[in-house]
């Protein structure tokens, strides 16, 4: 049987790490998702994709810094397992971990979409709310095929960042930079494609909001990005010899 500890009750504690798990997973989706939803195509000063790319990264690189020396900055499921299969991170709190992830993503995307529907001309149907898909739901029109070979290679390259950044013997107060403009190079490449998971907390939460075909393509951007995180923390675990965390930090 699975120990659950934040959620045994009673543990008033671990309650609250696991509330306060849920929170830190809320920037993440709302700033990334919400400057695709409210900023990308504003009239005239919309930021575009090279905005959003930045929204995403400097989200993680912001919080990184604020509470990576605290919680570890876990945003990302994919990382999650990741970093226990690099041998970075106890199996036993992967569950509750995963679980506050995507509570803090839905939460997210629950308030984008309240803030998003203040506006008039906002259709969830037509506008969504940035939400990961391919064939007809990918930006580009990119088939499942290029959707998930992406989304494999870019967790791979990302969690192989994070691994190596996060590494005892990398230079220390860096691994967030690295990180975050990791993060922004990825969005840089992939949005046309898949609009860009590499996180399935990230695609949940807004997918479960708009239903629909971003629901029924959900599982791609569950099993794609942990396939490309499983595969980073063995390649890691070889190349890179037992070097030591330095924070856990991640995305």
């Amino acid at each position: 049987m699975i120990d659950w500890p934040a959620l045994r009750p009673g543990n008033s504690a671990r309650i609250h790490e696991f509330t306060r798990l849920s929170l830190e997973n809320l920037p993440l989706v709302f700033g990334g998702c919400g400057s695709a939803v409210i900023s990308a195509a504003f009239p005239e000063v919309g930021i575009g994709l090279l905005g959003v790319a930045l929204a995403f990264g400097l989200t993680v690189l912001t919080m990184a810094y604020a509470i990576g020396h605290i919680s570890g900055c876990h945003l990302n499921p994919a990382v999650t397992i990741g970093l226990w299969v690099g041998g970075r991170f106890p199996a036993n709190e992967i569950p509750v971990y995963i679980i506050a992830q995507v509570f803090g993503a839905i939460a997210a995307a629950a308030a984008l979409y309240m803030i998003a529907s203040g506006n008039p001309a906002f259709d969830l149907a037509v506008n969504g709310l940035a939400a990961n898909g391919f064939g007809d739901k990918s930006p580009g029109g990119y088939a499942m095929g290029a959707g998930i070979a992406i989304e494999v290679l870019l967790t791979f390259f990302f969690l192989l960042i994070i691994l190596g950044a996060t590494d005892g013997r990398a230079p220390a107060g860096f691994a967030p930079l690295a990180i975050g403009l990791g993060l922004t190079l990825i969005h840089l490449i992939s949005i046309p494609v898949t609009n860009t998971s590499v996180n399935p907390a990230r695609s949940t939460g807004p997918a479960l909001i708009e239903g629909g075909i971003a629901l029924s393509q959900l599982w791609v951007f569950w099993i794609a990005p942990i396939g490309g995180a499983i595969l980073a923390g063995i390649v890691y675990k070889v190349v890179g010899g037992s070097g030591q965390d330095i924070v856990g930090t991640e995305g």
